[in-house]
């Protein structure tokens, strides 16, 4: 029986082709002499990823995995399909580009490993994200906070190395929406973090204002109930003070100010103002509620065309697999 690798990098692959090969080989360079193993997965990108890392796994058989899926389902979709196909004691997870150096990976190893740790997340000395992209961290990294029980100190970035017991739980999760650090934290508390660098951006990032509004959504309502507390508890405060205001116009009537008129005008704001909160909180739940279909539909997380593992799986398989 073969001896499974001692560490898997997993990397999403999205539009990558002009830089997937450099990182790839940088990492056979710097890891050669360990039983290691890259599982590339191309999540439905518009260049020639797909030809260019099938090339890579047939240069590199038995120690290249080849991941293409169906169409785009996102990072953290891409990430679960490449954690589901790595067989290592420990998985590392970086970018394509070369964003996250491989050679930071050895940190993160031997932090994982002395400390007795399920996870250690990488922590960019300096980041070299736009201010946009920084803003959405800076906002996703509060929110989580809340939400999430996240310890304030711990920074949750992309790039992270985690022991095969954590994956092994992460991959059991089958809904239509993953979060991993949301997955991370519901499974454990033995997370650690080291300082690495972070290298500039080699082509706009795939991170629009659509990507990180959806990824702060599956953060907020996949892994708390956070926000239907908030809204019944919103609107039994806007209850309270309808119930204040009205008392407050009745006394004010009757006995400061019997000429007072009660205009139309109040009244509309107030009916347009309480029908918005209304349907603020329909939303928030008509949001649980769509996605709690979608989870018993079994739409999946993903869809993998095929896997190329070896020479032999040049053929993609017939098979289609969904996550």
């Amino acid at each position: 029986m073969t001896r499974p690798p001692e560490l898997s990098f997993v990397i999403p692959v999205y539009n990558g082709a002009q830089t997937i090969g450099g990182v790839v080989r940088r990492i056979l360079e710097l890891y050669g002499a360990l039983p290691i193993e890259i599982v590339l997965v191309n999540d439905g990108s518009a260049d020639e990823s797909e030809a260019v890392c099938a090339a890579i796994a047939r240069e590199h058989p038995g120690r290249v995995v080849f991941v293409q899926l169906a169409r785009n389902f996102g990072e953290h979709n891409a990430v679960l399909a490449g954690l589901g196909h790595s067989r290592g004691a420990y998985a590392a997870v970086l970018d394509d580009d070369a964003q996250n150096p491989p050679e930071e990976v050895r940190r993160l190893y031997d932090e994982i490993r002395r400390g007795g740790y399920d996870v250690v997340y990488g922590r960019y000395r300096v980041k070299h994200h736009s201010a946009f992209r920084n803003f959405g961290s800076w906002f996703n990294d509060r929110i989580a906070n809340v939400m999430l029980g996240k310890p304030r100190e711990l920074y949750l970035s992309s790039f992270k190395i985690m022991n095969r017991f954590l994956v092994n739980e992460i991959v059991k999760y089958r809904g239509a929406f993953p979060y991993i650090d949301g997955l991370v934290l519901r499974t454990t508390r033995r997370i650690g973090q080291v300082d690495v660098e972070h290298r500039p951006e080699e082509r706009p990032s795939g991170y629009d204002v659509r990507r990180l509004f959806l990824l702060w959504l599956n953060m907020l309502l996949n892994f708390s109930i956070a926000p239907l507390r908030l809204s019944a508890l919103l609107g039994l405060a806007m209850a309270a003070l309808s119930v204040v205001l009205m008392v407050g116009i009745v006394i004010d009537k009757l006995y400061i100010d019997p000429e007072l008129p009660l205009g139309i005008p109040t009244v509309l704001a107030s009916i347009v103002f309480f029908a918005g909160l209304q349907l603020l909180i329909l939303g928030t739940i008509g949001e649980y509620l769509g996605r709690l279909f979608l989870d018993h539909s079994e739409s999946p997380q993903y869809v993998v065309r095929y896997v190329a593992r070896d020479a032999a799986d040049e053929v993609p398989q017939a098979r289609v697999e969904h996550g």
